[in-house]
């Protein structure tokens, strides 16, 4: 013991109680948590681990609040490594191990331990999840739990959370736990990257201690270990899209690569190509580093200041409708379900005071079909609503073994369905949009083409609110801020346009690019690279980029010469920012433009610019952008001297009047004035000449369309007596689905009833029953066959095969599957592994 006391002065040197200046720790922290049966699950784990493994060690076990632990005294006989029991403050060392004291709960923050006094709570305390859940936040990629041998659900959610975060995770296996309960919560959260005996995870942390992903002290050195395979990227991309239907091109490489080098650990890969090689030869692992792009961090009222804000800056506004127009909510995003029940709960609780109360609508989507079959079914840990108030417990949630499900009245009003935010096409006629922190994990294209969605998709008074470290960004025309500290904002009157395209491919998320004008997300690149080109064929004078409305979109160089703001309101109208002597010329030669989608040039015209007369070139250059219907000009200007513009090719109409005199023709002032009225009157007679000529071809237009709106309106007048006869085959039809409707909704009751009677059943029947489906998936079970069968409730759906029953029939599937085909009974005498005997009938 007193080899331990040098060590442990050490560790109580390091304790900072100033101002918290000290960095996260640049080395893996191994959280472990353990209940029942945990202390001899300690001693076999840290028997193993190497003094040397470059990780620091937190011991989180279930303890009473009011007996002094021993558990230090005990575990610094199984390890050279100094064991610590943790002070406030205390910073952690590597190849150190830290036992929580009693009667405390921690956590870790920039490389600190923290401790709290535990505090009375009528709910079950959490101090593995609570220890987990800050382990994620503050190493995040170099976090590692642990969940070792225990009788509850401890640790699950923080396990979820840590994997999440880029972290690994362990489980105790079942055969190896004294209790079995924790560890095998935590394998049926889908998110354990080994199940091993604790033996066997001490040696799995000392091989993953040497791969580059856990050994660098920052992740930018480790992300190191792809840039030779860079090239690899493309070929896991396709692999991923091929198997899944998404396209992973777009969202941020950074959190992908950190996603891939996590995996590359699990199988103890350094070089990327070896690992695109293990994905196709292993196609199970495309699936598995598929559900690990995900990020499913959610609880339940995640962030309570926000669900405040909307109950009092959003109801409000939302809720003023009548009582039969529903509120319509749309949780994009919505991993397991928390954000969509708890905005119905919060919702719900603000309607208690109001007095109509319109019906409730929530659509809650996500890309994964894991986290949407979770959301679905409602069951959740007793950890995963560990924060939620017993009120809120009483009255939305229903208890069952192991934890709680969403009342029925909450689950009616939540739709949960499997939808790609890139591709597929938004709800509409929405009032609230919730999609928190799923931006922040796409690329900024993805983001331009999301946010005009949700846009589209809200009704004019509706409100959209964001993630913590997401804004609107340049969408400030779209969107006005509601609360910015809530990142809750108002969609503005401006034009909805949907930006998905719904004809390509589903594994294509290319856009339907809209007007420049309008439409923020189009990228003024396009614009840019397709002038470039036309420019430098006329050595790049200066001039702008216009619209079909001559709106100018772009200015390129100082145009000032030629173009200046007109008084009053702001307008970037061509025509009114154009200096006296170029309107007229313009308007024609934009016209001729756009009849004839050729090139127009106007040489030797006149300007007056304080009282200073100059002389300039200008054309007007037809542009046509791919995917785009609109017309769009380039209009060049270029003063002239004695050299001319350069003469355009490809087919543009060249307009030389020979008949203008130049002011060096001139010999007298009578002279100029002449040619300059001879200028503006042929300028003047070519305009009328365009208008005339538009006139009569809109005139011709006119009489056509008037002949087809005559013969329109004799069809009219005889689909509207169809349209009578057959209004009322649609009431007779209508009187018949209204009735068959209440047929329906009648044997619905019934049925309602009668899976209530079943579950009634069910739970009160003393016989251990268990029901499977052809395809040997359990369906129910009965409270007794939970013990028997060693039965979770989240067992629900899983394969029989996959339980680890307590009978010892070998042949149990074989005999199922026999009765399956045969419709025959089957009765016969087994036992368990404790020697007791039942009475099995298939």
């Amino acid at each position: 013991m007193n080899s331990q006391q040098p060590a442990k002065q050490n560790q109580l040197d390091q304790v900072k109680n100033l101002d918290g200046n000290l960095a996260t720790a640049r080395f893996p922290v191994v959280g472990i948590g353990a209940s029942a049966g945990g202390v001899e699950a300690f001693r076999q784990l840290l028997s193993r681990l190497p003094l040397d493994v470059g990780m620091a060690f937190v011991l989180i076990q279930h303890l009473a609040p009011d007996h002094k632990s021993l558990l230090r005294e005990i575990l610094s006989r199984e390890t050279a490594m100094p064991v610590l029991e943790v002070l406030d403050n205390m910073a952690v060392e590597p190849n150190c191990v830290y036992v929580i004291p009693p009667n405390t709960k921690m956590t870790i923050k920039r490389g600190l331990l923290k401790l709290t006094p535990r505090e009375k709570s009528r709910v079950m305390i959490m101090p593995i999840d609570t220890f987990f859940l800050s382990l994620a936040a503050d190493l995040g990629p170099k976090a590692i739990a642990v969940v070792l041998s225990g009788g509850d659900g401890d640790g699950s959610r923080g396990l979820e959370a840590v994997k999440d975060a880029g972290g690994i995770t362990f489980a105790q296996s079942e055969a190896s736990a004294q209790v079995s309960s924790m560890p095998n919560t935590a394998v049926a959260t889908g998110r354990v990257d080994f199940i091993l005996p604790p033996q066997e995870i001490a040696t799995e942390l000392a091989n993953i201690s040497r791969h580059p992903y856990i050994a660098s002290p920052t992740p930018a050195k480790s992300v190191k270990v792809l840039a030779e395979g860079e090239s690899a990227m493309p070929a896991i991309l396709t692999l991923l899209q091929t198997a899944t239907g998404v396209n992973f091109s777009h969202y941020k490489h950074a959190t992908l690569k950190r996603r891939i080098l996590r995996r590359m650990v699990l199988y103890k890969l350094e070089n990327i190509d070896d690992y695109v090689t293990y994905l196709r030869e292993h196609s199970v692992e495309v699936q598995a580093l598929y559900e690990d792009i995900f990020i499913h961090v959610t609880s339940f009222f995640r962030d309570p200041s926000a669900f405040k804000t909307l109950s009092t800056k959003v109801f409000p506004n939302i809720a003023k409708k009548g009582a039969n127009v529903p509120i319509r909510i749309w949780v994009a995003g919505c991993s397991t379900g928390e954000e969509a029940y708890s905005l119905a709960m919060c919702l719900l609780e603000y309607l208690d005071n109001q007095p109509i109360k319109p019906p409730i609508q929530i659509y809650a989507t996500d890309i994964s079909d894991r986290v949407i079959n979770t959301a679905r079914a409602g069951f959740y840990k007793h950890s995963a609503v560990a924060d939620v108030s017993p009120e809120r417990l009483q009255r939305f949630f229903t208890p069952v073994d192991d934890g709680y499900q969403i009342a029925k009245s909450i689950r009616e009003l939540c739709v949960f369905a499997k939808q790609n935010l890139c591709s597929d096409p938004p709800f509409s006629k929405l009032d609230l949009i919730s999609c928190r922190n799923v931006l922040i994990y796409l690329g900024v294209e993805i983001q331009k083409k999301i946010l005009p969605t949700f846009h589209y998709g809200l009704n004019p008074t509706g409100f959209l609110m964001l993630g913590s470290s997401e804004t609107t960004g340049d969408f400030s025309n779209l969107f006005t801020t509601v609360d910015k500290k809530q990142k809750i904002y108002a969609r503005k009157l401006a034009p909805a346009r949907l930006t998905i395209n719904l004809i390509a491919d589903a594994y294509d998320s290319e856009i339907v690019k809209s007007t420049p004008s309008h439409d923020p997300s189009l990228s003024d690149f396009d614009f840019q690279k397709e002038a470039d080109r036309v420019v430098l064929e006329r050595l790049a004078p200066v001039g702008v980029i216009i619209d079909n409305d001559l709106e100018i979109l772009h200015f390129r160089g100082q145009t000032g010469l030629y173009l200046e703001p007109a008084p009053g309101k702001a307008s970037h109208n061509l025509l009114k920012m154009a200096k006296d002597g170029l309107k007229l010329e313009l308007r024609a030669a934009i016209y001729q433009a756009r009849q004839q989608n050729l090139a127009v040039r106007k040489e030797n015209l006149q300007i007056v610019d304080d009282k200073e007369t100059r002389q300039l070139n200008f054309e007007v250059i037809p542009l046509k952008m791919r995917g785009l219907e609109e017309h769009y000009f380039l209009v060049l200007f270029q003063a002239t001297t004695s050299a001319a513009m350069p003469q355009s090719t490809g087919g543009c109409v060249t307009q030389n009047d020979a008949a203008r005199t130049t002011p060096e023709s001139a010999s007298s002032p009578s002279e100029l004035e002449n040619a300059r009225l001879s200028q503006e009157l042929a300028t003047t007679k070519e305009y009328l000449r365009s208008i005339i000529e538009e006139q009569e071809a809109t005139n011709q237009n006119l009489r056509a369309a008037n002949e087809e709106i005559l013969s329109s309106n004799e069809e009219f007048q005889s689909s509207n007596e169809e349209l009578g006869t057959a209004k009322e085959e649609v009431q007779a039809t209508n009187e018949e689905l209204n009735t068959v409707n209440d047929e329906l909704q009648r044997r619905n009751h019934e049925a309602t009833e009668v899976s209530d009677y079943l579950e009634n059943l069910i739970s009160s029947t003393n016989i251990p029953s268990l029901m499977i489906g052809n395809d040997l998936c359990i369906r129910r079970f009965t409270p007794l066959a939970q013990s028997v069968l060693h039965l979770i409730p989240t067992d629900v759906g899983r394969p029989l095969r996959d339980i680890n029953h307590a009978l010892t029939v070998t042949d149990l599937e074989s005999q199922i599957r026999e009765v399956i085909n045969t419709l025959k009974s089957t009765e016969q005498e087994v036992q368990d592994r404790d020697g007791h005997w039942y009475d099995l009938r298939i």
